[in-house]
């Protein structure tokens, strides 16, 4: 996440979000004043309104500041539904007013519908969305809501993820916050994208994946349940049904096995099912209700449906129980949750630098990040303690530095190996002890031969050595200028030139050590010693024989033969 200049603001936001929560909680176990008769509500709402208005209107705040772009989800009734299932017929009978319809889909952004019981007849209608509150009222409600769309979708007939909220006061209406979703359609018609099948699955898989969120599923009663390409996308996610609450319209227009269907319950609804009757025509929706409530009670066929499976009242009063479930389930979480990120900007805004505004303050903010800078080298480079890099396994220098070393080790023997393995093994040297003989003492080997063979086993090897210690600098030039640039990174008018400075400075070094190789490389190529290990214990096994040889030298009555392990034997003259 992005910290700007505007962090101490995002933190009050935060802090006032947490007392929202806790607030609305208090608020909501507080006892309530019974309510007179004659001041009872509409049918439609429900005595929890006045417990769940103040946790509703806490999560709609919390929606409203987009805790949810922070990975924080808010419990959410998210209505889905194939095209022309009747998704806008019952938000139209739970809200009590008409929203657009007409051929092809209506609905091409997210709605987020809240609607709020109040107990005034003044009706309060308004848009909110790209930033703007739009007032409107009910004849002119479904018309406002097709501009909003345009204006955030285009004219033509695609879709927009970007919500368009609209906010419902009302005499009546339960306490509820929906999001309707685009209708799903296989076959794009004119003017469709050819993907808009995917563009709806995706979001629609946006916002019904969430646990937290509950699936309205909107079925016509008119086709097969399972062939209902809504209800295969919430088996994808919630495959059990716990939280899954279907819906069936057009309930008059297929009344034949309906009431098999939803006994049955072949596609896994957990939360059961609510047969409606879609409003027809002019009617008003107090008209529509009692036609509803006449259709399942003097049906033949719906009469026989449990009453506690029909109706849009009955539906009302579900989803307010569900919701209310859901948010009492979910909100210490999402006041964890909001603590959690909270403390994480906190401890982010405490990381940010301050301001500087004089020299002394830019030096003391300066030495102290190549203080740090060096003591994190201390660390990785000399202690081989990698606790600031636990997953980075370049920064675990120690043991990168030991891969180089046997890697050395292993290429130098190799090259041991491959001139040993030749085939005329030793036929050279022959062949320059030939070339280099003259007049000398016997048994030593001409200082010529010794110093061409050597000359010629260094210029093999001398390679390796100054590969080797190149790519120790590389590696070490990294490490620096990742330490450098981790402790600097507050300060981004420093990066360049710390990426710079480590460059130079470890070029320097690099430059410095390969000399010092390359002239230990050449002392090898000049002085005629060796290291051979079986040439320096024959040579010291002679020599410790020195003294015996000297004594018997000088004493001139002694036996002219002398006898050695190494030498076979030896006549003297005297």
């Amino acid at each position: 996440m992005v910290i700007s200049d505007n962090c101490t603001n995002s933190t009050s936001l935060s802090e006032r979000m947490k007392q929202t929560l806790h607030l609305s909680t208090r608020e909501a176990n507080s006892p309530k004043k019974e309510v007179d008769a004659e001041q009872q509500p509409p049918p439609l709402t429900s005595s929890y309104n006045a417990r769940i208005r103040p946790l509703l209107d806490a999560v709609d705040k919390l929606r409203h500041l987009k805790v949810m772009n922070e990975g924080i989800q808010l419990p959410t009734i998210v209505v889905v539904g194939d095209q022309s299932a009747g998704k806008s017929s019952v938000l139209e009978s739970l809200a009590g007013i008409s929203l657009p319809r007409g051929q092809g889909i209506c609905t091409r952004v997210p709605l987020v519908m809240r609607l709020q019981h109040q107990s005034s007849d003044k009706t309060e209608l308004f848009l909110e969305f790209l930033g703007k509150s739009v007032q409107t009222d009910e004849d002119h409600v479904a018309d406002a809501i097709g501009k909003a769309t345009e204006e955030i979708a285009g004219n033509g007939k695609g879709i927009s993820h970007i919500p368009l909220a609209l906010v419902v006061r009302k005499n009546g209406v339960p306490d509820l916050t929906m999001v309707d979703l685009p209708g799903i359609t296989r076959v794009p018609v004119q003017g469709q994208p050819e993907d808009i099948y995917e563009q709806i699955s995706n979001i629609i898989m946006e916002y019904i994946r969430p646990d937290e969120s509950i699936i309205l599923n909107v079925l016509s009663a008119t086709v097969d349940f399972p062939t209902c390409e809504s209800i295969r996308m919430s088996q994808r996610v919630d495959k059990t049904g716990e939280r899954t609450l279907a819906v069936v319209t057009k309930s008059d227009k297929a009344p034949e096995g309906l009431l098999e269907k939803v006994t049955a319950d072949d596609v896994h609804i957990g939360l059961g099912y609510v047969c409606v009757r879609n409003r027809i025509g002019d009617e008003t929706y107090e008209e529509a209700r009692i036609e509803e409530a006449n259709l399942f009670k003097h049906h033949p066929l719906l009469s026989k449906i449990n009453k506690s499976m029909v109706g849009v009242p009955v539906l009302a009063q579900k989803l307010v129980q569900i919701q209310a479930s859901i948010i009492s389930k979910c909100l210490p979480e999402i006041v964890k949750k909001i603590s959690d990120k909270l403390n994480s900007n906190l401890q982010e805004l405490n990381g940010m630098p301050r301001h500087l505004s004089s020299t002394t303050e830019a030096m003391t903010a300066f030495m102290q990040i190549i203080g740090s800078a060096k003591e994190s080298l201390r660390k990785v480079l000399l202690r081989g303690e990698f606790d600031e890099y636990p997953d980075d396994r370049e920064m675990h220098c120690t043991a990168r530095l030991a891969e180089m070393l046997n890697q050395y080790a292993d290429e130098l023997q190799v090259k041991r190996v491959e001139y040993e393995a030749k085939e005329n093994f030793l036929m050279d040297e022959i062949g320059l002890l030939m070339e280099t003989k003259g007049i000398g003492l016997p048994n030593f080997l001409p200082r010529t031969a010794f110093l061409t063979v050597l000359q010629g086993r260094v210029k093999e090897v001398s390679n390796t050595p100054v590969d080797f210690v190149s790519k120790v600098w590389d590696y070490i030039g990294k490490v620096v200028t990742s330490v450098l640039l981790h402790h600097s990174e507050n300060y981004p008018q420093l990066l360049s030139f710390t990426r710079r400075a480590a460059r130079n400075l470890i070029e320097k070094m690099k430059e410095q050590s390969l000399e010092r190789v390359m002239e230990v490389i050449e002392m090898e190529r000049l002085t005629d010693y060796t290291c051979n290990p079986e040439y320096l214990a024959e040579w010291n096994k002679l020599m410790s024989a020195q003294d015996a040889f000297m004594a018997i030298m000088n004493n001139h009555s002694a036996s002219s033969k002398i006898t050695y392990t190494y030498l076979e034997m030896l006549k003297l003259g005297i």
